[in-house]
């Protein structure tokens, strides 16, 4: 695995004086994805928690749904250091009666670490269909909470202190436990790694549980988060129309501008509540919130059968 920082020389200026040092910077690398072996996708990402971006890519593409859609995924070609593309290649075996995904131009893009949608073909494969509803999700969330949310997830970024250039996308119970955090240069890729993560530990759909986002929020974050199940999407900058009109039409609470204490509720308010615990009814925290902490912060999960067998690496 690559690094996710690196040094580089600068130039720093400070009134009129100008002193040289070195800079440590975040560091932006190509993931190639592969399916079976055949070549699906690249990405521009920041490496680190591959197999989660993989995975939780394939799921928000609708290519897989589940854990058990997963056989293995494992690094391959160029993964010694000093070749070419070390660690830059991961391929993804579909468990049997999984169906592939189409290869064709539609499905088969470049996504640079801004645009996740970059090199669609065509303006229907945008637009990604979810298997899991989330209109009648009973989530209620305290103002109170949700006002927190931000500084938790700024205190949980290991990266974001040392660079200054990481998103983050953070998974939270409706107490405002943080479940999992991953930061990376690429908002929609930090997005696919904490969707990975709870791919990797069968908890799809992720219902009665909050993302929160460190940017904006666009429409392929809210396409992402229904496809994972998420009721509610909160990001402290601002959302877009299509995004909005995507909300409102899976049923999603939107969340922007989440600042101090001071945010706009775009879509689903009734699930952002005035209490300051979650209503009755509403879907609990995990149940041992401290065995999910142990890995929030970018750990791995816990051992599993899928994992011991060295199908991930």
């Amino acid at each position: 695995m690559g690094r996710m920082t690196d040094r580089r020389p600068t130039v720093r200026v400070v009134d009129d004086r100008a002193s040289h040092r070195p800079d440590t910077l975040v560091v932006e690398e190509p993931l190639e994805i592969r399916v079976g072996g055949s070549a699906l996708a690249v990405t521009m990402r920041t490496p680190g928690d591959d197999v989660d971006l993989a995975v939780g890519f394939l799921c928000t593409e609708g290519v897989v749904r589940c854990r058990d859609d997963v056989r293995t995924a494992r690094h391959c070609a160029g993964n010694v250091v000093g070749e070419a593309n070390a660690g830059n290649v991961l391929d993804v075996a579909l468990a049997a009666g999984t169906p592939a995904p189409s290869v064709d131009p539609t499905r088969n893009f470049y996504t640079t670490s801004s645009c996740g949608l970059c090199g669609k073909a065509s303006i229907d494969a945008v637009r990604t269909r979810s298997v899991y509803p989330v209109a009648d999700d009973p989530l209620r969330v305290s103002v109170q909470v949700v006002a927190a949310l931000p500084d938790r997830l700024r205190a949980a970024q290991r990266i974001f202190d040392r660079t200054g250039g990481l998103h983050a996308a953070g998974l939270f119970a409706p107490d405002g436990t943080l479940l999992c955090v991953r930061e990376d240069v690429g908002r929609h890729n930090a997005v696919d790694k904490v969707i990975g993560w709870a791919l990797r530990n069968d908890r799809l759909p992720l219902a009665g549980v909050v993302l929160l986002v460190s940017g904006r929020a666009s429409f392929e974050l809210v396409q992402k988060a229904s496809m994972a199940g998420i009721p509610m999407l909160a990001a402290v900058s601002a959302p877009s129309t299509l995004a909005v009109d995507l909300a409102a039409e899976v049923g999603m609470t939107l969340v922007g501008f989440l600042r101090g204490n001071r945010m706009n509720v775009y879509t689903g308010p009734d699930r952002v509540t005035a209490d300051h615990d979650p209503s009755p009814g509403s879907s609990a925290a995990p149940e041992d919130p401290a065995a999910v902490g142990r890995h929030a912060a970018g750990g791995s999960p816990p051992a599993s059968a899928w994992e011991s067998s060295s199908a991930i690496e």
